[in-house]
């Protein structure tokens, strides 16, 4: 018996499973701090009252003979399916249902799309970047090949076309670095893609917090981007499931490779492998697209938007560039003095008791760099930027 090889190329111990035992140990060492934590991109609000009632109407559901569901479609239930299509012709896409895919967050789709392409194909992912792209690529032995994303570009990478790849991942609004794709960037993303018949991949998990309404929140709104792309989206940040689950992939009909329905072998894939998120989530991800709900939901994305506001004002009067913080709730800075970014994470969590996380941890190019996230609570994230004033 032989294990995969490939997990042990990977680093040792994954991002936020290192920031966790730092945080853990100073602690025990300082039993009386009261740490902030501005590290991991956990909201702190809790699901709007339209989502729970419906949630709570479900388990009377599922308490009840005539209403008990059990296996649901592998595509998710028809009625969440119909509401995310509805969702997107508000942006101006057209999506039928057997398009959509409902799944437990954009994390999970992201890594186990991979099992319908081979693993001769190389992979083009942006430097820094959210490691579950690189990691997953690790594990099954592909070919990476990096884009460099710097200052120079404002961390989005555009098309080399002396690099072959078949498979592209982007992300926008992007994590960690809070940059945003023009449709004219994502234009070009696309020609590339057709021009070199690659997939991308499109992460779209903070789409709802583009404030800019000339930004494209979907790879769709850009023209032939079905024939190419597979987008990712999640109701983790939007509406606060990431303890409850529940996010969707839409697989355009369109998408062809090997003269093969990619749309087709998704389905394959999800119905041996998963059987599908609860009904009562879906349930409650359903409320989400209701105008009771979508309201609700936006005023949460407000929230964290006005405390992205607090730490960005913070950052320019102290003279710290950044990006991130306007159509993201992700803040991006520049290390002061030149720190590394774990010596600024040790500073700032031994010296002002504040948790972020290390560019570092997102590459190469993170080097030098700090993410901040808006998810906080009012209070914690206006006493954070005291301290950094005090700190900086």
């Amino acid at each position: 018996m032989n294990i995969n090889t490939n997990y042990l190329k990977l680093k040792d111990g994954y991002l936020f499973a290192r920031i966790a035992k730092a945080v853990g140990e100073h602690k025990e060492k300082n039993p009386d701090s009261e740490i902030i934590r501005l590290g991991i991109g956990d909201v702190t609000l809790p699901l709007s009252n339209t989502v729970t009632k419906a949630m709570q109407s479900a388990v009377s559901e599922m308490g009840n003979a005539e209403t008990f569901k059990g296996y649901g479609d592998y595509e998710g239930y028809m009625f969440l399916r119909q509401a995310i299509c509805g969702y997107y012709v508000g942006k101006g896409v057209t999506l039928q249902t057997d398009e959509i895919f409902v799944g437990d967050g954009a994390k999970s789709d992201i890594a186990n799309m991979l099992d319908i392409f081979s693993p001769e194909n190389t992979v083009l992912i942006p430097n820094p970047v959210y490691p579950v792209y690189v990691d997953t690529n690790i594990m099954s032995g592909r070919r990476i090949v990096y884009m460099n994303g710097n200052a120079d570009n404002d961390f989005k990478p555009l098309p080399d076309k002396n690099i072959k790849a078949d498979i592209i991942y982007l992300c926008s609004p992007n994590n960690p670095t809070g940059a945003v794709y023009t449709r004219e960037e994502l234009t070009l993303w696309v020609q590339y893609a057709l021009e070199n018949d690659a997939v991308i991949l499109f992460d779209s998990a903070y789409e709802a917090f583009i404030q800019d309404k000339t930004l494209p929140t979907s790879i769709y709104q850009i023209e032939r981007a079905k024939e190419c792309a597979i987008e990712f989206c999640s109701l983790s940040k939007t509406a606060g499931f990431t303890g409850t689950r529940c996010g969707y992939t839409a697989v355009p009909k369109e998408l062809f490779r090997s003269s093969e329905s990619l749309n087709k072998l998704w389905l394959q894939r999800q119905s041996t492998k998963f059987n599908g998120v609860s009904y009562i989530v879906q349930r409650g991800a359903q409320a989400v697209f209701s105008q009771d709900g979508f309201d609700e939901v936006m005023k949460s994305v407000t929230y964290y938007m006005n405390n992205a506001t607090i730490i960005s004002d913070t950052l320019t009067k102290l003279g710290i560039s950044y990006t991130g913080g306007r159509n993201a709730p992700y803040i991006w800075l520049r290390c002061p003095g030149d720190m590394q970014s774990w010596e600024f994470f040790d500073k700032l969590l031994a010296e002002a008791n504040i948790v972020g996380t290390p560019g570092a941890g997102f590459g190469a190019n993170g080097e030098g760099y700090f993410r901040l996230s808006a998810f906080g609570k009012r209070e914690d994230v206006s006493e954070a930027m005291i301290r950094l004033k005090r700190l900086v």
